[in-house]
């Protein structure tokens, strides 16, 4: 009864409006799981490769020839036994034959189905009895880089993290709250500013990384006396789209920096203004550079690292034996399927390193990444912060800790 019956693949669009795959698969007892990919802006070259060469046609005609067929009659509870499939059918390390869409939506799906077929909610298959520790929303603020086109801050993300809320309920308004009020301070720096906001939410205005930071930091510092528990300042640089091989190119600023100057600056930002979350310091090939950081701030500030593990169990293993960093992001999509993530975060626990589940700045209306930050037991999620395809993450969160009842409660935050 748990055996799949049909695999339908079909196409999609994120919240972006990029093309993406849907995948359905339906159970013979008539359980039916779906799951839509994400799409990112900027991708580690590291990760699975979104489609195949030939675009999103040919992932839907490839899908139907090799994949579905093959699906048929598998046992969905399975997990590991159908992700090792999908494996096997592509045959490349990056799912450039089918596509990393199509494995990951297929993986989604599977588990999504096996918890309708059980009747438990999808957390709770994934995670447990320990699944009711729930992860601090990490939220975009103020957007800059690539995501905002190189018009705003030359670093990509400004973040907040409320990791002394007493609840969910708290911890994203918290956010939201903040958000707004450094709206209104934008339209006082910025004279052009009309409210504009990237595809995570985050506000978009021509303003420098420091203002940005003074204003954050400031309204940051404001809400914590009204709300009495602390909250944390983090940035995610996304410096790979800055690096040219020999210098990392300040677009906004007009400035080139050495590698040198670039992780000094990094260390004054995090003394000066306490940050805790420094997401992709530096390029996806400088283990060194990540290993410095964490040698001199690790006990101050996590050293998250995304485009340099690619949520890729290979590269995580090589950045332990170097020490760099000591927080890694884990989105599924990167490397197809849940079972490949899953090793990836026993991995990192084992080593010490935090885990924080993450979206992609092309998402969808789904909200299974909630689901997910709560299986893996993610003291964490990013998520954007305003938007009907973020929201629907947070609202789920919130709906899932009325569930909880008495047994719901924040995570240990990693934050000191």
């Amino acid at each position: 009864m748990s055996a799949i019956d049909d695999a339908i693949i079909r196409k999609a669009f994120t919240g972006r409006g990029d093309p993406t795959v849907e995948v359905e698969l339906i159970l013979e007892s008539g359980a039916i799981g779906t799951a839509i990919a994400p799409a990112g802006a900027s991708k580690g070259k590291h990760e699975a490769q979104f489609l195949p060469t030939e675009g999103i046609d040919a992932a839907i005609d490839v899908y139907r020839r090799w994949v579905a067929t093959e699906l048929i009659g598998m046992n969905a509870l399975s997990q590991g036994d159908i992700d090792s499939r999908l494996e096997e059918i592509d045959g490349t390390p990056n799912f450039s034959r089918i596509g990393g869409a199509s494995a990951f939506a297929t993986s989604l799906a599977t588990a999504v189905a096996s918890s309708n077929y059980l009747d438990i909610p999808l957390y709770r298959y994934l995670g447990g009895s320990f699944a009711t520790a729930f992860p601090y929303p990490v939220s975009n603020v103020i957007g800059g880089g690539k995501h905002s086109r190189d018009l705003g801050p030359d670093f990509q993300e400004f973040l907040v993290i409320p990791y002394g809320a007493p609840d969910i309920y708290t911890a994203i308004s918290t956010n939201l709250e903040i958000h707004r009020e450094v709206g209104k301070e934008l339209i006082k720096e910025d004279p052009t500013f009309a409210g504009g906001k990237n595809d995570e939410g985050a506000w978009t205005a021509k303003i420098s990384t420091t203002k940005a930071l003074d204003i954050l930091s400031g309204i940051v510092k404001k809400k914590m006396g009204e709300k009495g528990f602390p909250i944390g300042i983090g940035i995610d640089a996304a410096p790979s789209g800055m690096w040219n091989g020999e210098k990392y190119v300040y677009r906004s600023e007009g400035k080139e920096r050495t590698a040198r100057e670039h992780i000094d600056l990094i260390k004054q930002l995090i003394e000066k203004y306490g940050i805790v979350y420094f997401e992709d310091p530096v390029h996806e090939e400088d283990f060194e550079g990540f290993a410095e950081l964490r040698a001199t701030l690790g006990d101050k500030c996590l050293i998250v690292g995304d485009d340099i593990f690619v949520t890729n169990s290979s590269r995580l293993r090589k950045g332990i034996e170097r020490k760099a960093g000591n927080g890694i992001i884990i989105k599924v999509d990167q490397v197809g399927t849940l079972s490949r993530a899953n090793e990836t975060v026993k991995l990192a626990k084992e080593n010490g390193y935090t885990i924080i589940v993450s979206h992609r700045s092309g998402d969808t209306e789904k909200e299974l990444l909630a689901h997910i930050a709560l299986g893996f037991q993610a003291p964490f999620i990013k998520t954007g912060i305003v938007g009907g395809e973020r929201m629907a993450k947070l609202n789920e969160l919130i709906r899932v800790w009325d569930l909880e009842g008495r047994a719901a409660h924040m995570a240990n935050p990693p934050i000191h």
